[in-house]
């Protein structure tokens, strides 16, 4: 069934991959775990590992199915995050689909000049000001990496950019194992304290490891420091299949699983019952024609979240992204394809909305035009109220074959419901010619200055902003001494 933000009516989902697969990549991914096992580059997780009764040789771990199968009962089946204001926004379990941008694209799209360039911090303020305005749009990231600010730590003036200017959940992502740290204390002091934070946590961290059978060591210091404070993770081992792991889609998907298991086993071995999402992209062939990691390929849509889904762990996916460099036809078919993909499959926390070129440069007017075309995939699919109400037989009764709907208080009641998109074209040809023939690709840069114009996110209390403040400028003072010795 497809939930869309919580709503309880259902209709039909879609699985790639049925339970007899999704069982022998599970069965595969235990083999691989005990008999090859993968390589774990911190000596604190090993030796974690190592006391629950995984067998380690150097750096490679081996871990035994029993461990694998006590850590997926102990994991949460549900992922809850809040808002800035302590309500619940997201519900990350079942097939409730919520979608957000990404982070770190290293070119803008610019929607005034229609030209590629480098982004700066101000990108990085417009891009969560349009995110917390867009109704469709449910979590926020950072979308650009700005230059203009020290590359050691970009992260962190990013995260103070973001808790400025939303309030919608952040999921956020560092470079280093202390931007993740600054992270957290930022959003502590937001919330009025670390078990005020961990009690609503309005901030997860999306952690890049290395592929599924190489764990890198600041991808395990962050899954042990966030479970340590029972904090969300979204876990992200990701493989490129014929490059680091088998071309084939169960082979890569297989090898990818050792890492993702690895991961949900140390979270939990560190504190049982701290919530983890696995990855809902990847997990296929990479594209070895060009050798350029794609971001929408067809052969890897819904595998990996057939996996979560199997074991019913929240799923960070992917969505409403391309690979074309203009916004052009094919821009258009795939983030559409992108977004009804993860949603059909089932993916919680979708993000990458927005992002072109291979995750290389971001388009806040993909973004908005994606909102729209969320909206419509969501009244798409979504389940039809069939009631009293709905079936309207008394008043199909009472005005028969050829009574007038349009001014009956029926209709009066139900006429605003249906979803028509606010940039989407749909008047007749004449009214469309005589407003100057307005592309959507022009209506959305439209869109996007309106929002930056009008839209005012909720202030944080001065005081708060300056502690935030304090610590990015001790982060700076921090780098510039490291890079001094």
């Amino acid at each position: 069934m497809i939930e869309t933000h919580g709503l309880s009516m259902t209709s039909a989902h879609y699985a790639r991959m049925g339970q007899q697969e999704c069982e022998k990549i599970h069965v595969a991914t235990l083999e691989i775990l005990e008999r090859t096992g993968v390589d774990v580059h911190d000596e604190k997780a090993r030796e974690i590992l190592a006391k629950a009764g995984a067998k380690v040789d150097g750096i490679r771990v081996r871990v035994p199915e029993h461990l694998v199968n006590w850590a997926l009962q102990t994991a949460p089946k549900r992922m809850t995050l809040y808002d800035r204001n302590g309500k619940v926004a997201i519900r990350a379990w079942g097939y409730n689909s919520y979608f957000g941008g990404g982070s770190d694209c290293l070119n803008i799209l610019d929607h005034r000049t229609g030209q590629r360039r480098r982004p700066l911090l101000s990108d990085v303020r417009d891009a969560a000001i349009v995110q917390d305005a867009l109704p469709e749009i449910d979590f926020v990231m950072s979308m650009f990496l700005p230059e203009d600010v020290d590359q050691r730590i970009y992260d962190r003036y990013q995260m103070e950019v973001m808790l400025n200017n939303t309030t919608k959940p952040i999921v956020f992502v560092t470079p280093d194992f202390e931007g993740t740290k600054a992270a957290v204390e930022m959003c502590e002091i937001v919330a009025g304290g670390a078990e005020s934070f961990q009690r609503r946590p309005f901030a997860t961290c999306y952690i890049n490891v290395t592929s599924g059978m190489i764990i890198n060591q600041e991808a395990l210091q962050k899954c042990m420091y966030l479970a340590e404070k029972g904090l969300p993770q979204l876990w992200i081992p990701l493989n490129a299949g014929g490059v680091n792991s088998p071309a084939t889609t169960a082979g890569c998907m297989a090898s990818m699983n050792a890492g993702i298991l690895l991961g949900v086993v140390l979270s939990q071995l560190v504190r049982e019952g701290v919530p983890i999402a696995v990855p809902g992209w990847n997990g296929g062939p990479y594209n070895l024609k060009t050798m350029v990691g794609n971001y929408v390929l067809a052969d890897e849509q819904g595998v990996p979240t057939s996996m979560g889904k199997y074991y019913n762990l929240p799923v960070f996916g992917l969505g409403g992204s391309t690979d074309a460099k203009v916004l052009d036809q094919q821009a258009g078919g795939e983030v559409v394809l992108s977004l009804m993909t993860a949603l059909i499959h089932g993916a919680n926390i979708v993000h990458d909305v927005g992002f072109m070129d291979s995750g290389l440069m971001g388009s806040l007017q993909i973004m908005v035009m994606a909102n729209d075309w969320l909206g419509f995939l969501r009244a798409a699919t979504a389940g039809v109220l069939v009631n009293d109400e709905t079936l309207a037989l008394d008043v199909i009764d009472e005005l028969g074959p050829t009574g007038n709907y349009l001014n009956h208080e029926h209709t009066l009641r139900h006429f605003r419901e249906p979803f028509y998109g606010k940039l989407l074209e749909k008047g007749d040809f004449a009214s469309w010619e005589a407003r100057g023939r307005p592309t959507m690709e022009g209506r959305a840069a439209q869109e996007i200055d309106r929002i930056l114009e009008s839209h005012k996110p909720e202030p944080l209390p001065a005081d708060i902003q300056r502690d935030i403040h304090k610590i990015v400028e001790r982060e700076q003072e921090w780098i510039n001494r490291t890079s001094r010795k």
